[in-house]
């Protein structure tokens, strides 16, 4: 992986912070991303959320439709579109849709969920999280590569053959990326040779093993790895010194409303029982317990952050760990006006971009 170039990518909640309307959050998010076009950057990721400020966007791709006319290079990310919450027919249609749009310029990034509120919201029980994305990721793909396609599944079912209209530019279709934080989940995925989104709230060290994982057992099932460029999504923030990073990290952290994106709705919890639902055991007290690590933890086993000596040095590692793309959080649940974003960015693009070009 180190002899390849990284690719830097960012990740874009649209959490709206107090006082700000939805429409609010819109401008200054797209603002930001023409900016990214404009430094070099290589992509953008938008979340998928449903019924709180936690983030504003329900369906990314209207606004991935948005950024695709307002854009003519960047990578159009979905990070990530929550499978179990859609039809799978709809998905497959409105990527397809972006990537015509686009010019061939859709990632498409997928999970099964997590958060209670929007499963009991649509009426969908969190325990069939993983056998509804399962189904539905096989309705995605056998659409976009097959024609007449027919599928008879437990949620989902097609009552004639069906040719979707538009198919994607890219062939044999965009590329897939799924988000990863149980160890079964990589394990899972990787037998069938699709890449990773690998758990933004995890340290250095598990990531490592993941990547470790996904190659084994991508391996181990005949996948050819040489081509799959695994996704690495950490919090990033470089400043002119160390000293700098460190002062603006406390003041970061100080100004952070925690309970706002760690409590009981975030957590995969079955209301009837108060405990995680089955399949999300690995998750149990993970969104409960506040999400709390010192700044320490933060500084030397979780977040992308110093000057750019340090930064550059970090993310050598992560490419070393296996990863060929950083997924940069700038800062998606900070309250930073946005010309302090701004000139964030632009550092970053000028003193840490250049040594893995």
């Amino acid at each position: 992986m180190a002899d390849r170039p990284m690719k830097f990518s960012t990740f874009h909640l649209f959490h709206q912070f107090a006082g700000q309307t939805a429409g609010e959050v819109y401008e200054y998010q797209i603002e930001i991303v023409e900016l990214l076009e404009e430094l070099g950057f290589d992509g953008v990721w938008i979340a998928e959320h449903h019924f709180r400020d936690y983030g504003t966007v329900p369906n990314i791709f209207t606004m991935l439709a948005n950024l695709a006319a307002r854009t003519e290079r960047l990578r159009l990310g979905t990070g990530i579109v929550v499978l179990p919450l859609h039809n799978p027919i709809h998905v497959a249609e409105e990527a397809a849709m972006v990537d015509l749009l686009s010019g061939g310029r859709l990632e498409l990034g997928i999970g099964r969920g997590y958060q209670a509120v929007e499963f009991e919201n649509f009426g969908l029980d969190l325990a069939e999280a993983r056998d509804r994305f399962n189904e539905a990721l096989d309705v995605i793909l056998g659409l976009w590569t097959q024609e007449n396609y027919e599928y008879k599944g437990r949620f989902f079912e097609t009552k004639h053959p069906l040719n979707l209209m538009p198919r994607p530019v890219q062939r044999p279709h965009p590329p897939l990326h799924v988000a990863a934080v149980s160890p079964e989940t990589v394990e899972m995925y990787a037998a069938r040779g699709l890449p990773i989104l690998a758990d933004p709230a995890a340290p250095f060290k598990k990531i490592a093993k993941a990547a470790e994982t996904w190659h084994a057992t991508a391996a181990a099932h005949g996948v050819d790895t040489s081509d799959v460029e695994l996704v690495a999504s950490r919090t990033v923030y470089v400043a002119p010194t160390i000293e700098q990073a460190r002062e603006d990290q406390e003041r970061f952290e100080a100004s952070f409303d925690r309970s706002r994106i760690f409590n009981l709705r975030s957590a995969p919890i079955d209301s009837a029982t108060g405990q995680a639902a089955k399949g999300f055991e690995y998750y149990q007290n993970r969104y409960l317990k506040g999400g709390s690590v010192d700044n320490e933890f933060r500084w030397e086993q979780l977040e992308v952050i110093g000057d750019p000596e340090r930064v550059i040095g970090q993310i050598r590692a992560v490419q070393e760990m296996g990863f060929g793309h950083l997924m940069c959080d700038f800062g998606s649940t900070r309250p930073m006006p946005l010309e302090e974003m701004k000139k964030v960015l632009k550092f970053f693009a000028a003193e840490v971009m250049p040594a893995f070009r």
